[in-house]
């Protein structure tokens, strides 16, 4: 266990931090992007936990603690030589969740805006900062090893997140409609 007795420590003072191996990169680096995206993302899950009810509450606390081992899988650079946390098991859940929670709902007739109640439209927030996430950690994998499983954790992670939003709002999501310029 990592005890922190002191947050301040002045070495991110130059512009850079600390990786989980000890080396520095500048806090602009895509692999910081990257992890910091995924760390902004579980921020967002921690208030949608605020307005959920059991059983989603105990799954998206599940999802925080798989976003921080993605996290810790993110800021270790090629080399490393330590295993990545979030493996193919951990997408193989998401994708059960994905079907159970899909499974009873009305089939998608249009595209829905975000909305529906507030535990909705949080997963829907949730479920684009989740594409930036994945996002910013394929600008990564352009220019370092990224393993592919964390890649994969995201794009399912943000499906689960839109399936969910279509649960919470339950019947009370707002359907996109194209409208055409009246001038045109």
């Amino acid at each position: 266990m990592v005890r922190l007795t002191r947050i301040y420590t002045r070495t991110g003072d130059d512009g850079t931090t600390g990786l989980g191996d000890g080396s520095r990169v500048r806090k602009t680096s895509p692999r910081i992007e990257a992890y910091g995206t995924v760390d902004e993302l579980n921020a967002v899950v921690g208030l949608c936990c605020e307005l959920a009810r059991e059983p989603l509450l105990a799954r998206l606390r599940t999802v925080q603690q798989d976003l921080f081992d993605l996290g810790a899988d993110l800021c270790l650079p090629p080399g490393s030589g330590k295993a990545p946390l979030v493996g193919a098991g951990r997408v193989a859940r998401l994708e059960r969740w994905i079907d159970e929670a899909n499974e009873p709902l009305a089939p998608l007739t249009s595209f829905i805006l975000p909305g529906g109640g507030p535990l909705a439209a949080h997963l829907h927030l949730a479920r684009t900062v989740c594409r930036r996430a994945e996002r910013r950690a394929l600008v990564l994998a352009e220019g370092e090893a990224v393993d592919a499983h964390g890649l994969h954790y995201l794009n399912r992670l943000s499906d689960l997140f839109f399936v969910w939003s279509r649960v919470a709002a339950a019947g009370n999501e707002v359907l996109w409609v194209p409208t055409r310029d009246p001038g045109a």
